[in-house]
Parts: structure tokens; C-alpha cells; sequence
């Protein structure tokens, strides 16, 4: 239950609507009313108004969905129907989530799948710098050489940036492992690129506090409480 005024676009976020950006966008357009009355920048949501999203009623989420999800390679994170692979349909469950993030088509393990707009933004923002964590199998042997040069930053070309520096252990002939503190387009793959190095295989084995585990391929899990205080806990510090 809601037990104060609240910012719409904060509202549309945590009622699993939409980002705030995206909330901001639909706002500017009309999209979006309070009490019938076409909704304006920084208008507040009170217990008890009417907001419509389009011709959606929205009320905020009472119960946070936080979702552990292993994603095989094939599915895209994506909540568009229009995608025949999309995670939405993939996973089932029986109520609205989408994912936190992406993990490209090609790469498998990781995904996190919430109701909760306002959570992803706090778990996705770049400059909070929080941990993702990769195992990583390369079509040749994986140098010392090589190993220093991923963790230094590797510019990227394509992208024209430069990676932040991370923390990078081998931990096979071919397999390293690889902390990462951002979320570029093919970020691994293409600093692997440039060092001419192809990847077989991704596997993204943790995001924060959250780990994979052993939990089976294309099945899902809810978070601990543990998890859950740990993740609130983290967010909080960087707020």
C-alpha cells in the first residue's frame, strides 16, 4: 500500500510499468493521467488517485518479484512478443517480469527477472559499479600475456571506449574468469576480439551478491531473504 505522495514517474517505475525514463518520455507525450487530468513532469501519485497508462490502470506492486533465472543460449532478454525467443515467454511465470539487463543471445547462465521498475534503474546504473562475474572458454590457450592486457581496459573500437580495468584469473588451459564493473554491447567478446581471441562459451555466473550456483539450465529460482537484504543493503550504500 502505498503511504505517501509519490513521483509518477517513480510510480510507473515501481509498479513495474516501465524505467523513469521511459517514464518521463510517455509523460511528455500525454500518455499518461492521474485522476484523469493528462499527467505533467513532477506531478506526485496520492494513496487513492486513479493513473492510467494508456487505457491501463496502474497500481503499484504490492510484492516484490526478484527472480534467479539460468538462461540458455537462444533465448534473448527481452520482454518484446514480437521476438519468438523472447526471456518473457521462455520463463512462464505466471505473473509480469522482465529482465534486469542483458545477456547477449550467444551467452548463457545469470539473469535476473523482476516486477520492479525502480530496481532494475538501481541495479543497472553504470556508475555504481557493481560486480558481474563470468566464466569464459576461448578457442586458445589463455595467456599471462593476455590476462593483463584484459584486465588494464582494452579500447574498443566499434564502441570508441576504452573498458574499465577488472579482475581477470585463468582458470583452465582455455578458460578464465572475468569481473566486470560495466555492461557494454558484447563487452567481453569484443575485448577478446582485440586480442585476437574467439569465445566459445560464456557463462555469466554472478551479478552482486546473487549467484547462479547450481541451479539447472532453463530453470529459475526466487531470491533468499538473505540474497534480498544483502542486495537492498548494497543499493542502499550507493544511494
Amino acid at each position: 500500500m502505498m503511504s505517501g505522495p509519490v513521483r509518477i514517474n517513480k510510480f510507473l517505475s515501481e509498479a513495474g510499468i516501465c524505467s523513469r525514463r521511459e517514464a518521463d518520455r510517455r509523460i511528455g507525450e500525454g500518455f499518461v493521467t492521474i485522476n484523469g487530468r493528462k499527467a505533467v513532469m513532477g506531478d506526485k501519485v496520492f494513496p487513492g488517485d486513479k493513473v492510467m497508462f494508456g487505457r491501463k490502470s496502474v497500481s503499484k506492486e504490492e510484492a516484490v518479484i526478484l527472480l534467479v533465472v539460468n538462461k540458455p543460449v537462444g533465448i534473448v532478454c527481452t520482454a518484446e512478443k514480437r521476438e519468438r525467443d523472447n526471456i518473457v515467454d521462455f520463463l512462464g511465470y505466471p505473473k509480469r517480469v522482465y529482465p534486469v539487463g542483458r545477456l547477449d543471445k550467444d551467452s548463457h547462465g545469470l539473469i535476473l527477472m523482476t516486477n520492479q521498475g525502480e530496481l532494475v534503474n538501481q541495479i543497472m546504473r553504470s556508475r555504481n559499479m557493481h560486480e558481474k562475474e563470468y566464466i569464459v572458454r576461448v578457442h586458445r590457450e589463455v595467456t599471462e600475456g593476455f590476462l593483463q592486457k584484459m584486465a588494464k581496459g582494452v579500447y574498443l573500437e566499434e564502441l570508441d571506449v576504452t573498458t574499465r580495468e577488472c579482475r581477470v584469473e585463468k582458470v583452465g588451459r582455455y578458460t578464465f574468469r572475468i569481473v566486470l564493473t560495466q555492461g557494454l554491447n558484447r563487452q567481453i567478446r569484443r575485448m577478446c576480439q582485440a586480442f585476437q581471441y574467439r569465445v566459445v562459451d560464456l557463462k555469466r555466473v554472478r551479478i552482486m551478491n546473487i549467484r547462479l550456483g547450481d541451479l539447472k539450465e532453463g530453470e529459475y529460482r526466487e531470491v533468499s531473504q538473505e540474497e534480498w537484504e544483502e542486495l537492498q543493503g548494497r543499493i542502499k550504500e550507493d544511494a
